[in-house]
């Protein structure tokens, strides 16, 4: 797909300086990003969620998939867990959910536009979505907890204080919202990323459609296939690779097998 905010850049530098563009915060006199940051190998990938693919009636079965999740899955501390807990934890082991994946770190992102050498024919992309203006449009009772602990966007905790349930979250407005919110940090490959997570309260609901509206709200960097070599090299040699990002023996060999293939 392409969009009326789609920027090519055409050298690593460039891409850089997008990537970091409108990080200054006067007020606060520090250079803090208010995007979220997602890169895909294609540039013509959706933004679709793992719900979404499941196809069928998907809607319906969201319910039935997260309820069965927590009946079967054994968690050690599991009885503090929040309805959001659960949904990342289920997003983490691959159930399909609403949620989709972002990070706080362009050079995280940049990594997932590039990690796949299939791919290197292909235009990749960045998606970067201002939480703070999407957040503006938020319900009042999600707005009030955001003001209320000073953030810009929320933690499992915080949209526990307004719904405990999806049912309750959906409800919270007639037309669809979408809130960023940063998964707890149970486990390295979440920390190491700097994970972040998009949920909209109509799983039905398509992001880039209810951005469209809001052209100041997003943007998207595009990376030449020309250049994705460079881009992968550079990132390889700052220590942005599958050994760093999937912490073990799986993400080591990921890396090695990628880093010594064939270009």
């Amino acid at each position: 797909m392409e969009t009326p905010n789609d920027i090519v850049v055409h050298s690593y530098a460039e891409l850089v300086d997008q990537l970091y563009m409108e990080s200054w915060q006067p007020a606060i006199g520090r250079y803090r990003s208010n995007y979220a940051f997602r890169g895909l190998s294609s540039k013509d990938y959706d933004l679709t969620t793992t719900l979404q693919r499941l196809g069928g009636n998907y809607a319906d079965l969201e319910a039935h998939l997260l309820r069965n999740f927590v009946k079967y899955a054994r968690i050690q501390g599991q009885m503090g867990y929040t309805m959001w807990d659960w949904l990342v934890l289920a997003r983490h082991h691959g159930l399909p959910t609403r949620l989709l994946d972002w990070t706080f770190s362009p050079l995280a992102a940049l990594h997932f536009a590039t990690a796949d050498l299939a791919k290197f024919d292909l235009d990749g992309v960045v998606w970067c979505v201002d939480t703070v203006q999407v957040h503006a449009e938020l319900p009042v009772a999600l707005q009030a907890e955001l003001k209320k602990e000073g953030a810009y966007v929320f933690t499992v905790q915080m949209l526990s204080n307004v719904s405990q349930s999806l049912k309750q979250f959906d409800e919270l407005s007639r037309e669809p919202f979408v809130v960023f919110f940063e998964p707890p940090s149970t486990n390295e490959r979440i920390i190491n990323q700097y994970a972040l997570h998009s949920v909209i309260s109509d799983p039905c609901a398509v992001l880039p459609e209810m951005l469209a509206p809001r052209p100041k709200s997003f943007k998207r960097i595009v990376i030449p296939a020309s250049l994705k070599g460079e881009v992968r090299d550079k990132l390889d040699q700052a220590n942005i690779n599958e050994r760093v990002l999937f912490p073990g023996l799986d993400g080591l060999c990921r890396w090695l097998a990628r880093h010594y293939g064939p270009r």
